[in-house]
C-alpha cells in the first residue's frame, strides 16, 4: 500500500515546492500610479532630439534586394535575400541612385565577407551577429557618400536553405 502512495506523495510535496518557489521568486508587482482628479494638469511636452530642426533626414531604398550565398564546406548551403534602405541627409536621392552601381558592389562585399565569417549561420538575426554588419555596411556606404549617410537600415532578410 505504502509502494502506492509514495509516488503519489512525492508528485504531491514536489508540485507544492514548484508552486512555492514561483512565488517566493516572482517579481514584486508594479507600484501602482493613479493620476489626480483635479482640474490643473501640466502641459504636454513633446521631446525634443538634439538637431532634429536643424537636419532633416530622409530613407532611400536600394532597388533591388541583394542575395547573398552561404557556402559550407565548398558547397552552397543556403542563399541569404536582404532589402537595404539608407538613411541619409535630406536631398541626398539623386545623388545615391546615381551611385547605386559602386553601392550595391561595396554592400555585397561587405554581405560576402560576413557570410564567409559565418555570420548567417545558425541564429543569424541575434543583435550580436547583426552589429557587426550593419556596423560594417554604414562604414561601407559613408566611405563612399561620406558622413551624409547616418545609417543603412536592413529593411527585410531571409534565409533560404538549400
Amino acid at each position: 500500500m505504502l509502494s502506492k502512495l509514495l509516488p503519489v506523495i512525492l508528485l504531491l510535496i514536489g508540485t507544492a515546492g514548484g508552486i512555492g518557489a514561483g512565488i517566493m521568486m516572482a517579481p514584486e508587482p508594479a507600484p501602482e500610479e493613479h493620476a489626480e482628479e483635479s482640474g490643473d494638469h501640466a502641459e504636454e511636452i513633446t521631446p525634443e532630439l538634439p538637431g532634429a530642426e536643424e537636419e532633416q533626414r530622409e530613407y532611400i531604398k536600394m532597388a533591388n534586394q541583394f542575395v547573398v550565398p552561404v557556402v559550407e564546406r565548398d558547397q552552397l548551403s543556403s542563399l541569404v535575400v536582404i532589402s537595404l534602405s539608407l538613411e541619409t541627409k535630406a536631398g541626398m536621392n539623386e545623388k545615391i541612385h546615381a551611385y547605386e552601381p559602386k553601392l550595391r558592389d561595396v554592400f555585397l562585399q561587405v554581405l560576402f565577407d560576413h557570410a564567409n565569417m559565418g555570420g548567417f549561420r545558425g541564429a543569424f538575426t541575434r543583435s550580436d551577429m547583426m552589429t557587426p554588419l550593419r556596423t560594417a555596411l554604414r562604414e561601407a556606404a559613408q566611405k563612399q557618400l561620406g558622413k551624409d549617410i547616418h545609417d543603412v537600415l536592413i529593411v527585410e532578410m531571409s534565409r533560404q536553405d538549400v
